[in-house]
């Protein structure tokens, strides 16, 4: 087992993530034993200090997990179990959970026990004073065996509000027995800031400091700090790391976890995508970065800041859900700019509208195209495939013309970039069709009794002279428009079986027309690497999404092409 002085090149302030373990909590969050260990490798490629992997002691699935989990090879990162102190009427060494933290084999153990007066008297119904024992007994025993204790004072602020003194003797007693990291909870998530940043600096006078990463050697006696001096005088382990561990209930985590690090905290506690019990944990995904760049505390290994937005994704995929686009730092609208002013400032002085460089946290800067988004957006985008633009360019004001023509009978670009750069290519005169439709025809078929509806498409293509005619069946008639249209084209363009629609909305324009209604269909399409969204608009909700699907594929194979041509020179 490793210990703190074993990791000389931890950063200053340390990262445990939770999303395998809290973060699991969240609703609808379910991860398989290899998605478990898909988000271990994610997270050390990141650099977090910690990785609290799952609790051992009340779920089977985390029990096959640990063995596999430690045959991994990791870079940066430690794992540890998760459990609570032991049982009312029971020692350590005899309570299963707390055995079952130690089988896990991990480098660390976490493990929770109450703060909060009324928890102890209403919830666990024991006595206060046995609590007190029950924090110090687990702590000195989990120390004992070699463990990294990491204590979470659970309802911590909560327990502090009600009776500071107790909330203060919960935290001095995981203390005395030696735990290496004390971490405060706002378990309910409705602590506000000043009082996280006031019971952060409270705990630091009480425990004496807030110690470090590296200040891991403890006193060679039991948990009461006794014995290891000269002449058997008592001498107290040096202070712990004094950790935070906030929810998201009122909208507090973040702020209230960046006070708290301001305050003192050199440990936090969150999950990278932010999701967890009811509103979530702390995103560490925003907190990192201001951390790292505002507070000029590091918190993860040098040059890794910069994967922090593509790990994010990852970790997203794997839990099946999406990274929120007004997400800080990482999402998709972080650094997007649509109105003119501002694009025009960025493309003058970059921090007149932007509080970070994107490229920091391996974010892009986006210009959206709109009518309100002026000709410098415009250019610059056009100049990502023809440098020689500038804002005053005929090109650009044919784009900003068309732009309002087109928003005006219900396109919309802002979030279509595929279609945008294929209506730039059309304008310089560099685009060329890569197939044509000639006909196509959906049907769908809706059987009574329980025989589940089903649609079949039929398409057929022309590719340099040749046609081709393809078919299939789908869960509804675009999924079959889809199908057919890519089996037609994958004859002449192969690199088509790797593309697949990961989105597709729509949205009625004019809802006084109603079912002669405009609609906007939008399709975001991706290959595995890459992503990007098409929009098609016709009073025909069919013929709409043809035309996103066109342009998806066309985006696609025109991209390829460049990639390729590029290779080549």
């Amino acid at each position: 087992m490793r210990t703190d002085a074993d990791m000389p090149d931890m950063p200053e302030v340390e990262i445990l993530d939770t999303t395998l373990r809290d973060g699991a909590q969240g609703e609808g969050i379910a991860f398989s034993v290899q998605d478990k260990l898909a988000v271990v490798r994610a997270l050390d490629d990141l650099g977090a200090a910690w990785i609290e992997a799952g609790n051992p002691g009340s779920n089977p699935k985390d029990r096959e997990f640990f063995p596999l989990a430690a045959k991994l090879r990791l870079n940066h990162a430690r794992l540890c179990a998760f459990g609570s102190t032991r049982k009312r009427g029971l020692a350590p060494g005899d309570d299963p959970q707390v055995k079952s933290l130690l089988e896990a084999g991990t480098e660390g153990v976490a493990f929770f026990g109450k703060s909060w007066d009324l928890h102890v008297r209403e919830v666990l119904r024991a006595d206060l004073e046995e609590n007190l024992d029950m924090i110090r007994e687990t702590a000195a025993f989990l120390k004992a065996e070699g463990r990294v204790v990491i204590f979470d004072a659970e309802h911590f602020f909560d327990g502090l509000a009600a009776n500071a003194g107790y909330a203060l003797k919960a935290v001095l007693a995981a203390r005395e027995a030696g735990a290496d990291r004390i971490v405060l909870c706002d378990t309910n998530g409705g602590a506000f800031p000043d009082l996280v940043a006031r019971g952060v600096t409270e705990v630091a006078r009480v425990l004496g400091g807030s110690g470090g990463p590296r200040d891991g050697g403890r006193s060679a006696g039991g948990g009461d700090g006794s014995g290891g001096a000269p002449g058997g005088e008592a001498r107290k382990p040096p202070p712990p790391l004094i950790g935070i561990h906030a929810h998201n209930d009122a909208g507090f985590a973040t702020a209230g976890t960046v006070l708290a690090v301001k305050a003192g905290c050199r440990h936090v506690q969150g999950t990278l995508v932010g999701f967890g019990e009811r509103c979530g944990n702390t995103s560490l995904a925003e907190v990192i970065p201001s951390i790292s760049l505002k507070l000029g505390l590091p918190c993860l290994p040098g040059g890794r800041l910069e994967h922090i937005c593509e790990i994010t994704r990852r970790v997203a995929e794997i839990a099946n859900v999406a990274v929120p686009d007004n997400m800080p730092y990482v999402g998709a609208h972080a650094f997007s700019h649509k109105a003119g002013m501002h694009a025009d400032g960025i493309l003058k002085v970059s921090r007149s509208f932007e509080h970070i460089d994107p490229a920091l946290v391996g974010n892009d800067r986006r210009f959206l195209m709109s009518e309100v988004g002026g000709r410098s957006a415009i250019a610059e985008r056009v100049r990502k495939i023809e440098p020689s633009v500038t804002k005053d360019h005929p090109v650009t004001a044919a784009l900003a013309a068309k732009l309002k023509t087109l928003e005006a009978a219900g396109w919309q670009f802002e979030g279509a970039d595929g279609s945008f750069e294929l209506l730039v290519r059309r304008e310089l005169g560099r685009y060329r069709p890569l197939f044509k439709i000639l006909a196509y025809r959906v049907v769908s078929e809706h059987p009574s009794g329980d025989e589940i509806a089903c649609s079949h498409g039929w398409v057929k293509v022309l590719v340099d002279g040749k046609d081709e005619i393809a078919a299939a069946e789908g869960d509804g008639p675009v999924n079959a428009l889809d199908g057919a249209l890519r089996r037609a084209l994958t004859r002449f363009y192969p690199e088509l079986e790797q593309v697949r629609l990961s989105d597709y909305k729509v949205r009625v324009i004019d809802g006084t027309a109603a079912t002669a209604a405009k609609v906007r269909v939008l399709i975001e399409s991706t290959d595995g690497p890459n992503a990007w969204t098409t929009v098609g608009v016709s009073a025909d909700i069919i013929d709409a999404s043809r035309a996103a699907l066109v342009d998806s594929i066309e985006y696609k194979l025109i991209g390829d092409i460049e990639r390729k041509f590029k290779a080549y020179l």
